[in-house]
């Protein structure tokens, strides 16, 4: 669904599972600082609101979008987390560069989960401009990193609910 037909922020609380016995690693790309910061704020907030605790939850940053995939590769090496959420944002510009990060990045994360068997969660806004960046972390169409907290609970509780099925 179009982003502009939904709010990224509007999400039913009691689907969510209680995220207080979970870990997790949210790696942050530090370019396009301004809405990755805003992404990860809504992030943070989001895992907190649910009961993560702040000692739980492990940030870590990357110089830009294409290297959040081995950024969050490490995390999940080095770290006990449940989930791995890593925030980005990709503005097209006027070279082709754009589709080769966005494609980069989409491929990474997807040989991740399949890879680790556990969550890696994308919270990448791959946008026209500026301005639709800033409407998607925080502004009219609400909050990515919002979007990518809820889906990295929910994931871990999918995972811990099927392999207590035996």
């Amino acid at each position: 669904m179009a982003t502009s037909l939904k709010n990224l922020s509007d999400y039913n609380m009691l689907l969510v599972a209680d995220a207080g016995n979970m870990k997790f690693g949210i790696v942050v790309a530090e370019w396009n600082s301004e809405i990755t910061e805003a992404l990860y704020q809504g992030a943070y907030t989001t895992l907190l609101k649910h009961g993560a605790k702040e000692e739980n939850i492990i940030r870590k940053y990357v110089p830009g979008t294409f290297e959040l995939t081995l950024g969050a590769q490490l995390i999940a090496q080095n770290t006990d987390v449940d989930a791995v959420i890593v925030l980005g944002c990709v503005i097209q510009g006027e070279t082709r560069h754009f589709d080769f990060i966005c494609q980069g990045i989409t491929q990474g994360i997807t040989t991740l989960n399949m890879d680790y068997s556990m969550p890696f969660i994308f919270g990448v806004l791959t946008t026209d401009n500026q301005q639709q960046a800033l409407d998607r972390a925080g502004g009219k169409h609400g909050n990515k990193g919002n979007e990518a907290a809820v889906t990295a609970i929910k994931m871990v509780s999918l995972q811990r609910s099927l392999e207590s099925v035996e």
